[in-house]
């Protein structure tokens, strides 16, 4: 059999499909921790691949990595959950290895790109994606194609700046998006406002979760309420800009953070609503969950290594 691999590379898990080049359908599909004492993770992604991928032929290969890559050059510029991925030249590796066509772009384009092929977002011609999780990844849908830029490096919406003066983000500037309205941005405010002496139910636990928030908020308790309240203001205020930019007639929310439901979906659809300028921008706006749920990655990159068929794009 005649076989597409596709890839969804995270800091914490490798997920790997094989699918039939011919019906697209998947025959396996395996995952392992992205990073073992003693062995690369590309070692791992090869030895995955070469495994899932026994007995057949392969065709192409897809992948969807968290970092910022140079598209042209098939090089990872930088991927800060996995050490050693700087300036690391993932396409050469691979063509070496596998001497077959590789393509390689970031997850949450591919995430977008799965929505709008195979997910929620089939038949919109204008889409949004947004992964609300540790960080906030996007990727954007134009005129039924995937926005990349000039290198590659568009559709960084997680770092829009929304307060010039506000908690620093984990890529060094301030004010992000992404300091806002993340899980970790969630989590750090909740412990922000502890220290300084607010009252929660979560005070004195140790290490707590985004899901202890989320149980806690669910039972009353007040500082997690607002913690979700202000994430959602920041999250609305943000999809207002991105609506006057791109003017989608869709908006994908995805990531973990989306599982608290209404927690979050009501005060950023208030927010939206508020910030907007007009309401044309969201008369017939759809504002949803993705629906690829955690196979939105491999099914994006399915969908760019079909939609390229073959041929090396930049």
């Amino acid at each position: 059999m005649e076989l597409y691999i596709v890839s969804d590379i995270g800091g914490t898990q490798i997920r790997v499909a094989a699918h039939d080049s011919s019906t697209l359908s998947c025959i396996d599909q395996k995952k392992i921790a992205t990073q073992r004492q003693g062995q690369y993770p590309i070692q791992r992604l090869i030895n995955l691949i070469r495994d899932i991928s026994k007995d057949h032929i392969l065709k192409a290969i897809s992948i969807g990595v968290p970092g910022f890559l140079d598209l042209e050059k098939g090089i990872i510029l930088n991927c800060p959950n996995i050490p050693g991925w700087v300036n690391f030249p993932i396409r050469q590796i691979l063509t070496e290895q596998f001497n077959v066509p590789i393509y390689i772009n970031n997850d949450a384009n591919l995430a977008a790109l799965g929505e709008w092929k195979y997910g929620i977002g089939q038949g919109h011609k204008n889409l949004l994606y947004l992964t609300i999780s540790t960080g906030i990844g996007s990727g954007v849908i134009i005129n039924n194609q995937l926005l990349l830029g000039t290198k590659g490096l568009a559709g960084e919406l997680g770092h829009t700046t929304l307060e010039p003066n506000g908690p620093l983000c984990g890529c060094g500037q301030y004010g992000h998006l992404e300091a806002l309205a993340s899980g970790t941005a969630i989590k750090a405010y909740v412990e922000a406002q502890i220290e300084s002496g607010r009252s929660s139910t979560l005070s004195g636990s140790i290490n707590f979760q985004g899901n202890d928030i989320f149980l806690a908020a669910r039972n009353g308790d007040s500082l997690a309420f607002e913690a979700y309240q202000r994430a959602g203001k920041y999250l609305g205020m943000a999809i207002a800009n991105f609506l006057h930019i791109f003017n989608p007639s869709i908006v994908i929310l995805g990531g973990g953070v989306t599982q608290v439901g209404d927690l979050l979906f009501k005060p950023t659809e208030s927010s939206l609503r508020d910030h907007v300028i007009r309401p044309e921008y969201i008369d017939m706006l759809q504002l949803t969950k993705s629906s690829l749920g955690d196979d939105v990655g491999l099914q994006g990159a399915l969908a760019y290594l079909v939609l390229n068929n073959g041929n090396q794009i930049i």
